[in-house]
């Protein structure tokens, strides 16, 4: 119990270090293009070595799995992976991380939307707390960042609603190929739509970088991507997937410490209150589901 809690914990803190490094990476002067293709193409080989391995002596993919994959690979790692990155130009990473942190009440909205699933009086208040905190985050980013904000908010926004398309529509391929094998293969169809974007609108002269933004692209790749993954879906085997979920809230308290400690965003009562709220929504959300 306690090594299961340990690494949802780690998971958590170790997804969350992600924007660090990214907003890290933007004072050398790159964009999200490059920034983006750096940790896709570092990341490669190990997703595509994660997908071989778990899908060892089980039946070969078919046309329709390949289909399913490139469709969740493109919205569940690529458009959400990239629209976040943008996102991340104009706001801090402690908004980003509780951003996305709404993915349960987007979830829930889309089965509703989609599937004509019930959303029950009590879900609706929970929904309403979280938003109320970001908005109080918003508020106050407003003005530190200026108005700027809004753009990458609704940036970070549509990325979180990109994801949660994503897991509205994997759970019948989990079942059928397994959780790491779909995250392999769909990460790795990330990767190589975020290597050819680059190819695409940017000259091969962009990829010269500074040696700093190659070393936090690597970090960014192992320890911020592949290792969160391997942790949470080992987590899940130990604890189950609602205790891992509860451990996961310390991703946007890890966020929120490591914003003021290493890139010095400002935290206000009104910051930690936010933060509070949002918590409190999605863990009552996450109950009464």
């Amino acid at each position: 119990m306690a090594g299961g809690l340990l690494l949802a914990a780690a998971g958590a803190v170790a997804f969350s270090g992600k924007a660090i490094i990214v907003k890290l990476s933007y004072r050398y002067g790159v964009d999200a293009v490059t920034v983006i293709m750096y940790r896709m193409l570092f990341a490669l080989p190990l997703f595509v070595l994660l997908a071989w391995w778990s899908g060892r002596g089980r039946p070969a993919l078919s046309r329709r799995d390949w289909l399913g994959i490139a469709g969740l690979g493109f919205s569940g790692y690529y458009l959400a992976s990239f629209l976040d990155f943008l996102g991340l130009q104009y706001i801090s990473a402690s908004l980003e991380r509780l951003i996305l942190y709404l993915n349960p009440t987007l979830v829930l909205a889309l089965g509703a939307v989609l599937f004509g699933k019930r959303v029950q009086a009590r879900q609706i208040v929970a929904i309403a707390v979280s938003y109320a905190g970001v908005l109080l985050v918003f508020g106050q980013e407003v003005s530190f960042e200026g108005p700027n904000v809004l753009l990458g908010a609704l940036l970070v926004f549509a990325s979180a609603v990109s994801y949660a398309v994503y897991l509205v529509y994997s759970g019948e391929m989990v079942q059928r190929l397994g959780s790491m094998r779909l995250v392999g293969w769909a990460s790795t169809v990330a990767c190589v739509l975020c290597i050819v974007q680059f190819l695409l609108v940017r000259p091969l002269a962009a990829a010269v970088v500074p040696s700093e933004v190659l070393w936090l692209a690597v970090l960014n790749a192992t320890a911020c991507t592949v290792a969160p993954v391997l942790m949470v879906m080992m987590a899940i085997e130990r604890i189950g997937a609602a205790a891992a979920a509860q451990t996961g809230m310390i991703g946007p308290l890890s966020t929120l410490a490591l914003g003021v400690l290493v890139l010095g965003e400002p935290f206000t009562p009104w910051i930690a209150a936010g933060t509070v709220l949002v918590l409190a929504g999605v863990w009552l959300l996450t109950k009464w589901r």
